[in-house]
């Protein structure tokens, strides 16, 4: 690999690789010593075309979600089946995976600013901004970005564009569908709020079970479905549509929506 390639957003990906394998070593126990990471379906991984993927999942820490995913995803490639033992795949990652991400959470500080380095799009939430209620227009700069990843590699993103359970999806999601007509591949994870704390770089708890299922990719009709049925699609896909909450009892619902609604307030702990 040529010393100064950069990808399309002008990133050095000799740079990128580096930071992949550093932060990679460096976040390899908490899912497999401090934490048990069980993984379901990564042989879905391997079918996939290398361009024009969309992963949407729901999301529980600001950067842990997206770390486990770059290990299983590298992991999977490299011949592992459900698992990320053998840190050697990361040796060589694939550099084209980005996650979807707020400007504000990648630009408030310096460690964020590295992460956003190794596969960053950020973009500015059109409904939340320095932990206030919004309402902004969507800018076409955004947008144009997303299709730029997805048209270079693999997409992440978080469509409920907030770590709170059961929080509707933002439409979004369901235009960049239409609009660049990815592979869409659902990941459910589950335990990563038990384990770690709200930002996802310190660990709250050890020996929590984390779980990430990756599902075969949605059929979506990309000319005739409606956003409001893809919307749907995507709720189902993610299990959280409200029907979800249906496993727990009403009590248990409250306590638990009530518990990560306060959680979820705590959205400047980058500058305290």
């Amino acid at each position: 690999m040529p010393l100064f390639k950069r990808n399309p957003f002008g990133h050095y990906l000799f740079l990128k690789k580096w930071l992949i394998r550093v932060f990679g070593v460096i976040s390899h126990g908490r899912y497999r010593k401090f934490n048990n990471l069980h993984i379901e379906g990564s042989e879905v991984l391997r079918n996939l075309p290398d361009k024009n993927v969309l992963f949407i999942s729901n999301h529980q820490t600001y950067f842990a979600d997206v770390a486990a995913m770059f290990h299983v995803f590298n992991a999977s490639l490299k011949g592992r089946t459900d698992n990320i033992n053998n840190i050697g795949y990361i040796w060589n990652p694939k550099l084209n995976i980005y996650f979807v991400a707020a400007g504000e959470t990648m630009r408030a500080g310096l460690l964020p600013k590295i992460f956003a380095y190794a596969g960053s799009v950020s973009i500015d939430r059109t409904w939340r901004a320095d932990g206030k209620d919004v309402n902004r227009q969507v800018k076409n700069s955004d947008i144009s970005n997303i299709g730029k990843a997805l048209k270079d590699g693999w997409v992440i993103t978080f469509p409920q564009g907030t770590t709170t359970p059961f929080k509707p999806i933002r439409r979004g999601t369901a235009h960049i569908i239409k609009t660049f007509k990815p592979v869409v591949v659902p990941i459910v994870i589950d335990g990563f709020r038990r384990s770690f704390d709200k930002k996802g770089l310190n660990i709250k708890k050890r020996n929590v079970l984390q779980s990430m299922v990756i599902k075969e990719p949605l059929q979506i009709d990309y000319e005739n479905e409606e956003i409001a049925e893809i919307v749907t699609k995507i709720e189902f896909a993610i299990e959280q549509h409200p029907s979800f909450l249906k496993v727990l009892s009403p009590q248990e619902a409250e306590e638990y929506l009530k518990e990560e609604e306060e959680l979820n307030k705590q959205r400047t702990f980058w500058n305290s």
